[in-house]
This record gives C-alpha cells, structure tokens and sequence, in this order.
C-alpha cells in the first residue's frame, strides 16, 4: 500500500505539494476573523489584508517540493524581515517547521543541521522581541524544532533504505533474468553439440556407405544392397536422434516429456561396430558404473574421434578405441592409423572444442595430436565418478 501510495505522489507531484500546505491553510483561514474584527492595537494583530498578504508569501512556496533548501530560505528570509518590522506572528509562521522537516527529510545533512540552526536562532529570537525570554520558554521552542528536525532525518533515512531495497530488489530480478538466459544460452550450446556430433558421424558414415554402394553397384550388387540397407538404418538413427534434440527446444502442448535415454557407454560397442571406418573395442580394468551424464560424454568423445578419423584419415583407415578403468581416472583413447599430421585441417571445425568442454564438465582434460609413428590419437581423462 505504501509503495502505490509513493508511486502516486510522484506522478503527481505538484497536488502533493498543494495537499501538504492545505491544513496550514485551512488553520490560516480560520484564524483570519479576529484580525478582520478587531483593529489593529499596537503589534497585537494586524490588518486582514497584510495578514493575508503575510500568509500567501509564507505558504506558497510551500509548494514548490523540488527546491527544499531555496523554499526554506524564502521562508525564514520572510520571517526575519517580519521580525525586523516588528510584526506580530501569524499561523502562517509555522511554515518555517514545515519547510525545515523538508529539508531535512530530503538534502544532505549539512543542510538539514543548518536549517535547524537557524530554526533555533528563530526561536530564540521570537522570544526576545516579542516576550520576555526565559530558558523554559526556549527550551520548550527547541523541543519542538528538535522534533521537526529529527523527524525529517528519520523520513530521509527511512526513504533512502526504501530505496535501497527497491534497487537491491531490482537487481536481483536483473540478475534472475540473466542466469534464466545464460542457462538458456549453455542448453542452446549443448544441444548444438550434440546436433553436431550426431549430424557429424551419422551424416560421415552415410556418405562413405552410399560411395561403397556407388562402387560395389555393378560388381557386387549384394554388397551395395547390404551398404543401401546400412545407410537407411544410419539415417533413420541419425533423424530419430535429431528428432529427440531438436524436441527440448520446443515446448511440448500436452505437457509430454521425452524418456528417452541418452546413449552411453553401454552403447559404444554398437557405435564401434557401426562407424563406418574399421574399428574395434578394448576395455581393460573393471567397467564401472557412471553417471549418466559422464557415460553420454565419453560416447559423444569416442564418436567425434570416430568422425575425425573418418574424415581426415584418408583411404584404408583404421581405429582403436581403448576405455581404461585401472586408476583413478577413466581413460578413453581413440587411435588410428591415417594421415595424421598430413590430414588438412577444417577450418570452421567445433568437434575438439566439444570434446574438451565435455571433459571439463566432469574434471578431465582431452588432448588430440599426430603420433609420432603415424595416424592420429584422441586422448581423454574423466575422474571416476560413482552414479548416483
């Protein structure tokens, strides 16, 4: 309720500074009568019309809220001049404990303690031409100042630890939305990667099949029916494993979720046996059970290490995929004997940027180099980690 209360005084500024000077100017006018009944007796009252004249200088700047420090000036600057012509006090005089709590709830503290200075000389002065002055008296006039003033230092800080929260608030929500499009960002990074290992592979194995077939046509037509045969089961993988990425980004109109399990190391023989480079599996040590997220990044490591051996092995390439549990790390090592450092290079190539930061999610490291003997060598080390 405060906070729509706030809102509304801010929008609508200058009737909030009208309303604030309205019960001054309501008491003001109804002490107006004994100054219109009774002619003025020495300084006891004064005319209506300097009376009304004394009370619109003194409350119309009350109104101008932008200004604090100037408003406080004009109006003590009014009353001191009041003072020196001798002029008896009017309700309209209060306006200086207005215009005090306004520059204390709203400037810097040396303005608010000057303001409350020159109050007290105010007080003090008062007293001195217009009564005779008494400790009492002053004390009592320095209470009530005092009031004003500490009240208007409370409204401030009050105001500015509002503020604060509402900045802090704001920032938080700032925040929230940043890390909501930064995990979006990385989901969109993840699925990119995995489109690009299985578009990579899959798409790899199809166009060496379909070339076999294309040579294998008229010679031996069994071997390219068998290589068609292959290349329909690799594009149909290829297209359901498409299907089942490019699905997280979509939102789902009855609410269905995909169960589908990600591949893992359970499935590497299959993708051994399936690449279409010759390959073969060796596992040394006790398999381990792994997370799931660990097995679907050593299957994606081996996968692209089969692509790249594919692509840049050149002719009669051959590979070895090696998965090692005996130490504290799970070793995976894919080795071929192509071209090696001969091989050329692609230039808009992602597939070692994706293996190593699927390493890196787990604590491990892949490196990728020529051998010294010939061919090529992908070399990853995973931090054994028990499945949950």
């Amino acid at each position: 309720m405060f906070g729509r209360v706030r809102a509304w005084s801010k929008r609508h500024d200058k009737l909030v500074g009208v309303l604030r000077v309205g019960p001054l100017a309501l008491l003001c006018l109804l002490m107006a009568a004994p100054y219109g009944a009774t002619p003025p007796v020495g300084d006891q009252y004064v005319s209506l019309w300097t009376y009304i004249g004394l009370s619109l200088v003194l409350l119309v700047p009350l109104a101008w809220r932008t200004r604090p420090v100037a408003v406080f000036a004009a109006v003590a600057a009014t009353s001191f001049v009041q003072w020196l012509l001798h002029v008896t006090p009017v309700p309209a005089n209060m306006s200086v404990l207005i215009a005090l709590y306004a520059v204390a709830s709203q400037c810097a503290f040396r303005w608010a303690l000057a303001a409350c200075l020159v109050s007290e000389l105010g007080v003090f002065l008062v007293l001195v031409h217009w009564d005779t002055p008494t400790f009492g008296m002053f004390f009592s006039g320095s209470i009530l100042v005092v009031t004003v003033w500490l009240t208007g230092l409370y409204a401030s800080t009050r105001r500015r630890y509002l503020e604060s929260l509402e900045e802090r608030a704001e920032r938080a929500e700032r925040e929230r939305d940043q890390q909501a499009r930064m995990a979006a960002a990385a989901e969109r990074a993840r699925i990119a990667r995995e489109l690009h290992d299985v578009v990579a592979h899959n798409v790899s194995v199809i166009v060496v099949q379909a070339d076999g077939a294309g040579y294998a046509l008229d010679r031996n037509p069994e071997q390219a029916r068998e290589a068609v045969k292959n290349i329909s089961s690799t594009g149909r993988a290829a297209l359901a494993e498409m299907r089942r990425l490019v699905g997280v980004l979509r939102e789902s109109e009855d609410g269905a979720t995909d169960y589908t399990p990600q591949p893992g190391i359970g499935q590497l023989a299959d993708l051994v046996r399936g690449a279409a480079v010759p390959a073969r599996l060796e596992v040394h040590g006790v398999p381990q059970d792994l997370p799931e997220g660990q097995q679907l990044a050593v299957y994606r490591i081996v996968q692209e290490a089969l692509t790249n051996a594919l692509k840049h092995g050149g002719p009669g390439t051959h590979a070895l995929v090696e998965l090692r549990y005996d130490g504290p790390d799970l070793v995976v090592r894919v080795t071929d004997d192509g071209r090696g450092a001969a091989a050329p290079r692609s230039p808009d190539g992602h597939g070692l940027i994706g293996m190593r930061e699927r390493a890196s999610m787990y604590g491990g490291a892949v490196s990728a180099a020529p051998r010294a003997g010939g061919g090529f060598e992908v070399l990853a080390r995973l931090p054994l980690a028990r499945a949950a």
